[in-house]
């Protein structure tokens, strides 16, 4: 495998299975040649501590998908109490579906965001090739 990382080295992505934008991110990957493994949060959860991780490192803002069919489904009290990351994590922790998809933690990279959040072609080319 043709990958830019330290030996051994792969990225973790995080989504779920069905997610047009996850399928497209795991073939962009596939397709560079990038080592990755895939933690579907639907089935295997998301550890609260690597939730905790992103929203330190991107913010909860970010990660948050309010536009997502998840969020929209959630009942007006369930939403009006996202407030800050605390009560974000909780949501998240609760529906993992509401966290923007994919979420990508990358192998330290000289110049590259260790996280990322989403899928956009161009930029992963940009940061990782």
């Amino acid at each position: 495998m043709n990958t830019p990382f330290p030996s051994g080295a792969c990225a973790q992505v995080y989504g779920i299975p069905n997610c047009d934008t996850v399928k497209k991110a795991r073939t962009w990957l596939t397709e560079k040649g990038i080592a990755f493994e895939f933690h579907d949060f639907k089935k295997q959860g998301v550890p609260p501590a690597v939730l905790e991780h992103w929203l330190q490192t991107l913010g909860w803002e970010i990660v948050l998908n309010r536009k997502g069919t998840t969020w929209r489904k959630l009942d007006a009290a369930t939403q009006a109490s996202v407030q800050d990351a605390a009560s974000a994590m909780a949501v998240m922790l609760a529906y993992p579906s509401v966290i923007k998809r994919p979420v990508v933690e990358w192998p330290n990279t000289p110049g590259a965001a260790a996280v990322s959040v989403g899928f956009n072609a161009e930029a992963w080319a940009l940061d990782r090739l």
